[in-house]
């Protein structure tokens, strides 16, 4: 990934008109933007998920898995305002933008302008598409010990060529939690999709990558999990389009999100402002 960037920091991004560079010359050399305070790799879902795919066919040298993750609004206010946070996001090889705010102010803040928005709620089913075609292999690891197994249920009805090498719930601790990491890795998995939420998942990479040496790469994913089983909903497609995605869910879920969104939405909007180029 290009070289990490914290809020206020300078950023050093290619120049607008830097051409697409070949995922066989180098598959981390896509163009990044800076969004408060974070580098935002610009890439649309379609050349995200191909990405996904090489880099799992890869392994990496340095005895951990490659690491993507995804910011939003709420992520960009979280992670100005926690030090912790953003250094865990700034770990990250690539971080996608899920959400449209992002790329809505990419348009009009920065020199190189954000494709489209990455949701991994899409981009899933993207690169499950060509795993299945491939034969790459997951490893399924968040939600519930109810909803995991839900969610997987529904992948595999919905790709049945798919090749899922094991699966589990999100909460596991102590010596259950060791075990397991030792089973992911002797499984060695192509893609860990990890559905914890932030910044769960984020400190399960800083902790216990160096774990998972045998897995290509892993991609965290909040509730994609939730909404595989079927426990929540996406927000209709206008809705998506416009932003507003996040009112859908604190619709949704009105007595967790509303203070959540009501706190970290204006200081977003602050920081995205302050800080994008």
């Amino acid at each position: 990934m290009p070289e990490a960037h914290g809020p206020g920091l300078e950023d050093e991004t290619k120049p607008a008109d830097a051409a697409e560079p070949s995922l066989q010359d180098d598959p981390l050399a896509f163009p990044s933007v800076l969004l408060g305070g974070l580098p935002i790799t610009a890439v649309d879902r379609r050349s995200a998920a191909a990405l996904m795919i090489a880099i799992a066919r890869r392994r990496r040298h340095d005895s951990r898995p490659y690491y993507f993750t995804s910011a939003n609004g709420e992520v960009i206010a979280r992670v100005h305002a926690d030090p912790r946070i953003a250094s865990l996001f700034l770990e990250a090889d690539q971080i996608l933008a899920d959400g449209q705010p992002l790329v809505t102010a990419s348009q009009w803040l920065c020199r190189i302008k954000l494709p489209e928005r990455v949701a991994t709620t899409d981009l899933f089913h993207d690169v499950a598409e060509l795993a299945e075609k491939e034969g790459i292999t997951f490893y399924l690891m968040g939600s519930t010990e109810a909803e995991n197994p839900k969610a997987v249920a529904a992948i595999r009805a919905r790709y049945a060529d798919l090749r899922i090498l094991g699966h589990c719930h999100g909460y596991l601790t102590g010596e259950a939690l060791e075990r397991k990491l030792d089973e992911i890795n002797a499984l060695a998995p192509d893609i860990l999709w990890l559905g914890l939420g932030v910044p769960r998942e984020q400190i399960f990479v800083h902790d216990f990558a160096a774990r998972l040496a045998n897995v290509g790469i892993i991609k965290t994913s909040g509730g994609l999990l939730d909404h595989l089983a079927g426990k929540t909903r996406r927000a209709p497609l206008w809705m998506q389009k416009a932003g507003f995605e996040w009112f859908w869910r604190m619709l949704m879920e009105p007595r967790r999100l509303f203070w959540r969104y009501l706190t970290t939405n204006p200081r977003a909007i602050y920081v995205i402002l302050r800080h994008s180029k």
